[in-house]
Parts: structure tokens; sequence; C-alpha cells
């Protein structure tokens, strides 16, 4: 039974639309973890060539969210703890970084984008939009803040891990009463950012990634996953 559909557009190449498919099935667990992954199948799935589901697979690979295992061949790439734990310690002390520096440096529009930004999660939330809109307004809110430092560099190295953060936030969202805490502690970060209070800022974004692991690892505690 089919069950994907190409996420074709004219500004996409072939490629790119294979990549996109087959990512976003793996972010909203169409393709759970340990699933294999075959070349042949998928391309005939989406009536397509083996060439860019192949080279689909390479740039999932490169993201860490597909393997290759001996006997196997290309599988889904399990969530563990140590991974969890892993990104999200560097996206605690960058995001301690951002909302410093934006309480620094950021121009009186940019607060207006933020508060926005984060009315526009909340509404989502309110609304019961799925998992994968809720992590997109979730992820345009941080980059506001991210874009507020003004500092090119930060925001590349976040745009860098992002892909790595966005399959955690996919899962931390699948939780409802998340999306909930998750507006409150935008707001609240918001209300810091608005004040340029520095200390509260950054107390509150560890706060928030804090939240993250412990909700993340109580879900996949809960499914089996071990540490390693």
């Amino acid at each position: 039974m089919e069950r994907l559909k190409l996420a074709a557009s004219e500004k996409m190449s072939l490629r790119e639309a294979v990549y996109q498919t087959l990512r976003r099935a793996i972010l909203t667990n169409e393709f759970q973890p340990g699933e294999r992954l075959m070349e042949l199948r998928l391309a005939d799935e989406l009536g397509v060539s083996r060439t860019p589901v192949r080279e689909a697979i390479h740039l999932l690979e490169k993201e860490s969210l597909v393997i290759q295992e001996p006997h196997r061949g290309v599988v889904v790439a399990q969530i563990t703890l140590k991974q969890l734990r892993d990104v999200l310690e560097l996206r605690s002390t960058l995001e301690e970084l951002s909302v410093r520096l934006a309480c620094r440096r950021a121009q009186d529009t940019a607060f207006k984008r933020l508060q926005e930004a984060a009315s526009r999660f909340a509404q989502a939330v309110e609304q019961k939009a799925d998992v994968t809109e809720l992590a997109r307004r979730d992820v345009a809110f941080h980059d506001v803040i991210y874009h507020m430092t003004e500092n090119e560099k930060l925001v590349q190295m976040v745009a860098n891990l992002w892909e790595q953060i966005y399959r955690y936030r996919v899962e931390d969202l699948k939780d409802k009463k998340r999306g909930e805490t998750l507006a409150r502690e935008h707001q609240q970060l918001v209300a810091a950012l608005c004040a340029r209070d520095e200390e509260a800022a950054m107390r509150t974004a560890r706060l928030h990634i804090a939240n993250q692991e412990l909700a993340i690892a109580k879900r996949l505690e809960g499914e089996g996953e071990h540490a390693v």
C-alpha cells in the first residue's frame, strides 16, 4: 500500500522533492525507526528512477536520519537518549548565547516580530495543528531570536545544528500538552527579552531546553529506549 506522495514543486529539483518527501516521512514516523528503506521500492512508489532516491538517501545520511547497517542496508536511525543529550547540550549553549546577545543588540522592531511569532505558535496549539506545523512555527519563533543577535556566524552554526534538533522537536510535540507548555515558555522568553533582562532570558532559555530534554527522555524511556 502506498504511503508516500512526492512533494513536487516547480522550485524543487527531483532530488530535492524526493529528499523532502522521505525526510517528512521519517520525521512524522510514517517510516519507523529501524525500518528498511529500499531504493527500488521507494522509486516505484514515488514514480521516479533510483538515482534521485539514492541521492536523497545520501543527504538523509548526512543528517543522521538514516544509517547503513550490515546485511540490512539503509534503515531509519533510532532516536537514542545519548544522541538527544548531545544535541540539546549544544542547543542549550547556543540558545543562552543567543538570548544574551539579543538582549544587547536587538533593534526595537525585532521585538514585535518575536511577539508575533510567539502568537502564531500559540494559535497553532489552540487550533490543534499537526506536529509538523507546530514544529515549523516553533522553529520560526527561535529563528527570530537568532537573527536578533545580529551575528551571522551564530545564525549559521544554529542552521547547521537545526536539522538534527528538528527530529527531537517533532518527537517532543507529539505530546499535545507539551504544545501548551511551550507556548507559555515562549511568552516568558518574550517578556525577558523585551525587558532586555539578560539573566532572566538566559535562565528561561536554559529551563526551556531542559524541559524539552526531560519530556523527550520520558517518552523514549516509555518506549523502551535506553541511554547508550
